[in-house]
């Protein structure tokens, strides 16, 4: 049964438990004594206050004990611990949960868990499914018959259980072999975090004369979130090169503002039908009738 009471010998011991602390601490980072608290029968823990800047509200915490009928106090142990109005950092998050968009830098590895609820098995190159994965049984029924080895003959001539053949070929040419796919959790969640940032409901899209749905400058993608998303191919848009809603909208749009072509004049029209009459200039008089003129004078 602990003791309530120090024992006497232990709780004389300061000076062993402040020799002590300072050797654990830096020099000059040990302050008063502060208490000294039973631990058990012959067994007290001497409280010192923690001088360091970097731990104000701390104590060091140094137990000493002494054997039945012994006369000589021996260190147990020395620690640093947070009193009650301590700095205390912050509690410890793991990294998956502290990592944010844009953390990522070049030569840098992210991991994914296992049982990583974004993804599911996808096609890796097995005859037979993992049992969570988003092949079917109808799907797998549908690939043996695809994938039958067809003999020569009428149909009464087959074998009644064909073996099944590889569509490992087929799935590299679809590019179907990938040990894990998106999941549905993994789309919503995608979807969620594009519409965040290129949706209906940002300042862009409420300003916009146009939603993207309509602009030329849409390039269309493919599966399910091509039903809701392209991706912005105007290099003069604030979206270029990312994912958009169909919804989203801004001053860029293919058919917001047609600039008008310059006028071109009109073409020159000839009249072929009517000849205009110009007066007929006097000529002027010759060399000859110059002298005439000159002899009747």
């Amino acid at each position: 049964m602990r003791s309530r009471t120090p024992d006497r010998l232990c709780a004389e011991a300061v000076e062993l438990a402040r020799a002590a602390a300072e050797e654990a601490a830096l020099p000059g980072k040990v302050g008063d004594h502060i208490e000294v608290v039973a631990d058990g029968d012959r067994v007290v823990t001497h409280y010192f206050a923690c001088d360091d800047p970097g731990y104000r509200g701390w104590r060091w915490a140094v137990t000493v004990a002494r054997a039945s009928r012994a006369k000589h106090v021996t260190l147990d142990e020395t620690v640093l611990l947070p009193g009650s109005d301590a700095l205390l950092a912050p509690e410890w998050v793991p990294w998956s949960e502290r990592l944010r968009p844009g953390d990522m830098g070049p030569g840098d590895l992210l991991p994914t868990q296992a049982d990583d609820p974004r993804l599911e098995p996808g096609w890796t190159g097995d005859e037979t499914p993992p049992p969570n994965s988003a092949v079917s049984d109808e799907m797998a029924a549908l690939a043996d018959s695809e994938d039958a080895e067809v003999s020569a003959g009428p149909p009464s001539a087959q074998p009644t259980a064909p073996a099944r053949g590889s569509i490992t070929a087929l799935a590299e040419e679809l590019g179907l072999r990938r040990a894990r796919v998106l999941s549905r959790y993994g789309l919503h969640t995608a979807a969620d975090r594009w519409d965040e940032t290129h949706g209906t409901k940002t300042a862009m899209a409420q300003a916009a004369p146009a939603p993207c749905v309509s602009c030329g400058f849409l390039v269309p993608i493919g599966g399910s979130l091509g039903q809701a998303f392209g991706i912005c191919g105007n290099e003069f848009g604030p979206a270029d090169g990312h994912v958009v809603s169909l919804a989203y909208g801004c001053g860029g749009h293919s058919e917001a503002a047609v600039m008008p072509k310059a006028p071109r004049p009109a073409p020159p029209v000839v009249d072929e039908t009517l000849v205009d009459e110009f007066p007929l200039r006097e000529s002027a008089p010759s060399e000859a009738e110059d002298e005439d003129d000159l002899g009747h004078a």
